[in-house]
């Protein structure tokens, strides 16, 4: 079998890294190989590949064949493109100054594109953690509002409680003087007025009964005396005019 050019992997779990070797080609993969052209770390954004492209030119030139993978990553850094170029010169159709300068050319325009795919992916970048910052913020700013209006809600919740319970404090402390004005039990003295008892004496207009002496049933004068119990204050002076009883004898 022809020397393979190709892919010998190397790096942890989930993180590969590869060797860009040339090896027989009923050799493992990660056996023994010729020579070492080149490093291929997919991991990076862009991938990073480096080759030593003459090195890579000659094997090829040499009857070495390259796999896919490798292939396409010769071409990527312009071993291809040279080798095709050589081929070229030996024919006779283009000198050697002048495929050295096409590749040069090329080499250029593909570092230009390259950088600027490098510094497109950077400004990418930047502007989607520039994005995601102010989403954060917007989320941070609204959890804030809604934060304040749960305090102030809280706040409006517990001052009317707090406010009325001192109302309802001052109103029965207002309204405790008005049981302070217990002195209208002072009043009772108009129920002491209870005088309007001695205004009795107009029952004492009784004398009428003291007609009585018509039917001669004197002996209810003389019931009088029970009168004079209730006058236990004052009313006795006033069954002392019962001298109206002299007036009889007048009859």
């Amino acid at each position: 079998m022809p020397v393979r050019i190709r892919l010998q992997r190397h790096g942890k779990k989930g993180q590969p890294f590869y060797h860009i070797v040339v090896a027989d080609g009923r050799a493992p993969r990660d056996g023994r190989f010729i020579e070492k052209l080149g490093t291929y770390n997919p991991m990076t954004n862009p991938a990073t590949v480096l080759v030593d492209v003459d090195q890579a030119v000659k094997w090829m030139r040499n009857g070495a064949q390259p796999s896919d993978t490798v292939k396409t990553l010769l071409s990527h850094k312009g071993a291809m493109l040279k080798h095709h170029l050589l081929k070229g010169v030996d024919k006779g159709a283009l000198t050697v100054e002048q495929a050295e300068a096409k590749f040069e050319t090329w080499v250029a325009e593909k570092e230009s594109k390259i950088n600027a795919a490098v510094v497109a992916g950077k400004n990418a970048a930047r502007d989607a953690a520039k994005k995601r910052l102010e989403a954060e913020e917007k989320v941070n700013e609204a959890k804030a509002k809604a934060v304040e209006k749960k305090k102030l809600a809280a706040k409006k919740a517990s001052e009317p409680v707090a406010e009325e319970v001192p109302a309802e404090e001052t109103a029965t402390t207002e309204e405790t003087p008005v049981v302070e004005e217990a002195p209208a039990t002072e009043e009772t003295p108009v129920v002491e007025e209870t005088p309007a008892a001695e205004e009795t004496p107009v029952v004492e207009e009784a004398p009428a009964t003291e007609e009585t002496p018509v039917v001669e049933e004197t002996p209810a004068a003389e019931e009088t005396p029970v009168v004079e119990e209730t006058p236990a204050a004052e009313e006795t002076p006033v069954v002392e005019e019962t001298p109206a009883t002299e007036e009889t004898p007048a009859e």
